[in-house]
């Protein structure tokens, strides 16, 4: 069997050298284009040359499942793919296909009223430059997850290198995969990306089908140029809809040579109601997600019935009709399912597509583009009139042929005298027209209620903190009396069912012993913290996102918070933007200040920080509460939480797992910016308002929040090279949650006569607010235990309660709240729980 590129390759002396697979996936042909004048032309991407649907379809989707082995089902389920237009949309759509778990968009030249651009770049060897991104949800091309970009031949790298820069800009990865039918760089053009990437600091791969390079002679450009002139008439091009227009052109004569005649007898098209499903996008043009791709292949046997009854009862005996399905330029997706569904049921079909690429097509076994349809375009490009091409339809001994086109391309052009169909039916017998309708993006809604949610709350204004160091998606109730005597607060509770939000106990203000006792945690624990503050950042920065936004969870988790933006703009210049929202345990997560985040911010680049861990009732809090607020409509945001300490091994982003005196959770508001709890009540917070919380600025002289920042900060550098050695450790490691606190919890609360696992408060921190807060009955202690107890035996002290020290307690100290007495003892819903 010939080469499909023998005749190129003798006239100019271009070879393929590479892999024993590429000749049979490439031929060459000639082009007039003043960058390049020869072209691949693949055997099994389904654009110039017809093939079986099964090979197109396979070609791409293999390619998709050895992407997602590359990647893992993790990161496959965080990745977007993209493909180029138009000859790889289909490509890149089977690539996605293949990775399943993943959504596909596809470049386009074909701008869409009332759809924003979310990027654009050139192809610098097309015959059409200008490509543009539409994605119906801006958010799409917004997240950090891999990108695989798809095109059918990667030949310079210049394609991928202007769309990484272009995306790269806007919204930074780790990693890119491309993928491609063929690999055909030179030296200089690997080299050139590797470089690239290294600079951006991005991981790129690279899988293929093979590999090689065009091989290319001294003045190639200009001979191939000169060659196509000759054989093309002297005026250029015919003009469409002449005979000369569908005629093979060249042979090795400036002359073209006979039309194939045409198949009798001739019968106008055929218009065929695909019943295409409702809501599904014709393409990845806007986007396309796996729940779209599922619900196509519900409705492909149908459609496919439909299109088979249109073609006609097949004969009883002899030769089966030979049926092509012809795309349309950048539909090339729903066509080939389509036709991969026809060739199931057992048609002998082919499957291809038009273009807007002039080639020389030559009527030789040796030349891959032998006869050539044109046409005038028929989908009011925006780019204005202009020819269209289908290769290698005219003589390719097709029965029928199933037209495919989308709604906007559905034009009188389509059907007029020099149209495609006319053209079609020009040389093949039977013509069925088949439209799909083109999808048009919702328009956006009108905005919600959260846009008139005011901007955060700063500093000075509300809290100590500078204004740049966190802004408090929460309302001021500073002038609203919220609080009472812990008895009376307690008793409200317990007799009417309050919920502990609803209310505010008296801030607790520490003796000068309490003061000093502060002070000198500080000191011995400030490298401590300051470590763990880098662990955790670094962490964040390695696997969540290069630039996160940091949202805390006021008040315990905004100090760690805002130590973790001083560190990323102390260690890497980052100024990361930091939030306070508010959470309660049996209510949830503030809504309204999550629609806030994701008006202005990515959801994805979103990072929940909070203090410690206990027994990981806030971690489970928050996963519940972030699902629901999915459920209901709103953004999908990470679960994961990042917390300064995990002795309860309740999260994988962590700066230690050690339970040790964290001095923040010693102090209330004097360490928290002045700000105290929040608060949830009804006739306080309306269903459009974030929840609220007061400023202290009467305990300004009190308050140390400033100090106890700078102190841990002052230990930066100190500790750097110890975060880069735990960092690197703990990249490495298996973190999964064992959530072994929570069963240390429940063994504890049996062991104890509690029974409840709500009333046992585990850790340091948690023990700390026990004493402060609460009512509490006794306090356990790691036998041994030194100075991270010093504070909570103070108060044990200042309180009357007991402190009992124990063996194998996994905590360094556990606060019990009396089974009993349950005044201030709040379960998982926030109210008091009564025990018998």
């Amino acid at each position: 069997m010939v080469w499909t590129g023998t005749w190129v390759a003798e006239r100019l002396g271009v070879e393929l050298i590479g892999d024993e697979a590429l000749p049979d996936l490439l031929g060459l042909a000639l082009r007039r284009n003043p960058r390049r004048a020869h072209l691949l032309v693949s055997n099994v991407l389904g654009k110039h040359v017809p093939q079986r649907p099964s090979v197109v379809r396979e070609a791409g989707h293999g390619l998709g499942v050895r992407v997602r082995q590359l990647l893992g089902d993790e990161e496959a389920a965080r990745a977007v793919v993209l493909g180029y237009a138009e000859t790889a949309t289909g490509l890149g759509h089977s690539v996605a296909d293949g990775l399943a778990l993943t959504p596909y968009l596809h470049s386009t030249r074909r701008p869409v009223e009332g759809v924003p651009t979310a990027g654009g770049f050139e192809e610098s060897h097309s015959h059409a430059t200008s490509h543009l991104l539409l994605p119906e949800d801006p958010k799409l091309l917004a997240g950090d997850g891999p990108l695989v970009l798809v095109d059918d031949e990667f030949s310079t790298g210049n394609t991928v290198l202007n769309t990484i820069r272009d995306l790269h800009e806007r919204h930074p990865r780790e990693r890119y995969v491309v993928v491609a039918l063929v690999d055909m760089r030179g030296p200089e053009d690997r080299d050139r990306l590797t470089a690239f990437a290294a600079e951006l600091g991005a991981r790129v791969d690279l899988i293929t089908l093979a590999a090689g390079t065009v091989a290319l002679p001294d003045g190639v450009l200009a001979k191939g140029q000169e060659l196509v002139a000759r054989h093309e008439t002297p005026a250029g091009p015919p003009p469409a809809g002449t005979a000369a227009a569908t005629a093979p052109a060249g042979a090795p004569t400036a002359a073209p040579n006979p039309v194939p005649g045409p198949r009798a007898p001739r019968r106008p098209p055929v218009r065929v109601e695909l019943g295409w499903p409702a809501g599904v996008p014709d393409g990845g043009r806007h986007g396309f997600d796996p729940d779209h791709r599922a619900r196509l292949e519900a409705a492909l046997p149908a459609m496919a019935a439909r299109v088979t009854e249109a073609l006609g009862p097949r004969p009883a005996a002899g030769r089966a009709p030979r049926v092509l399905v012809l795309g349309f330029e950048e539909l090339m997706y729903a066509p080939l399912r389509l036709a991969d569904e026809l060739e199931r049921t057992g048609t002998d079909v082919r499957y291809s597509t038009t273009t807007r690429s002039p080639v020389l097509a030559v009527d030789d076994p040796g030349y891959a583009i032998r006869t050539r349809l044109v046409f005038p375009a028929h989908d009011e490009p925006a780019d204005g009139p202009g020819d269209r091409y289908a290769y290698n339809v005219a003589g390719g001994g097709f029965d029928a042929v199933v037209a495919v086109v989308d709604s906007v391309a559905d034009t009188p052009e389509l059907h007029a005298p020099d149209g495609l169909l006319a053209q079609l039916a020009a040389h093949i017998p039977h013509v069925v027209l088949a439209v799909v309708p083109s999808y048009v993006p919702q328009a956006p809604e009108a905005p919600e209620r959260s846009s008139m949610l005011p901007e955060p709350l700063r500093g000075p204004a509300f809290s100590s903190y500078a204004p740049e160091e966190v802004g408090w998606l929460l309302q001021d109730l500073s002038d609203v009396e919220l609080e009472a005597p812990t008895e009376e607060r307690e008793e409200a509770i317990q007799s009417g069912g309050a919920h502990y939000a609803e209310s505010l106990p008296v801030e607790y203000q520490p003796d000068a012993r309490y003061q000093e006792l502060f002070h000198a945690a500080l000191d011995a624990s400030a490298a401590r913290i300051a470590r763990a503050v880098g662990t955790v950042t670094e962490t964040v920065l390695a696997e969540r996102s290069p630039r996160p936004v940091l949202v805390s969870l006021a008040r315990a988790g905004t100090p760690v918070g805002v130590l973790m933006r001083r560190w990323a703009r102390h260690r890497h210049g980052l100024d990361l933007p930091h939030y306070a929202v508010s959470i309660v345990r049996g209510r949830g997560i503030d809504a309204n200040a999550l629609r806030w985040l994701a008006e202005h911010h990515d959801p994805a680049d979103v990072v929940f920080v909070d203090g410690w861990t206990g027994k990981g009732a806030i971690t489970r809090e928050l996963a519940d509460a972030l699902r629901a607020h999915q459920e209901a409509g709103g953004a999908a945001f990470s679960p994961e939480i990042a917390v300064l300490a995990d002795p309860g091994s309740c999260v994988r982003t962590y700066g230690t797992r050690e339970d040790f005196l964290i001095p923040s959770a010693c102090l209330n508001s004097t360490v928290s910016g002045l700000i105290s709890r929040t608060v949830l009540r009804s006739d306080l917070v309306g269903p459009h308002d974030f929840h609220g919380a007061k400023f202290y600025r009467e305990l300004a002289g009190a308050d140390v929040s400033g100090a106890f920042l700078d102190a841990v900060a002052a230990r930066f550098d100190e500790v750097a090279a110890a975060v880069d050695a735990d960092v690197k450790e703990l990249l490495a490691a298996d973190r999964t949650p064992t959530w072994e606190g929570w069963a240390a919890v429940e063994r504890i609360s049996t062991t104890y006569g509690i029974h409840d696992v709500n009333l046992v408060k585990p850790g340091v921190g948690e023990t700390t607010r026990v004493l402060l807060r609460r009512v509490p009955w006794k306090i356990l202690a790691q036998r041994g235990a030194g100075a991270d107890l010093a504070h909570v035996r103070l108060l044990a002290e200042q309180r009357g309660v007991p402190v009992e020290e124990v063996d194998d307690l996994p905590y360094t100290c556990v606060g019990l709240i009396h089974p009993q007495y349950t005044r201030g003892a709040t379960g998982a819903d926030g109210k008091a729980v009564v025990s018998q």
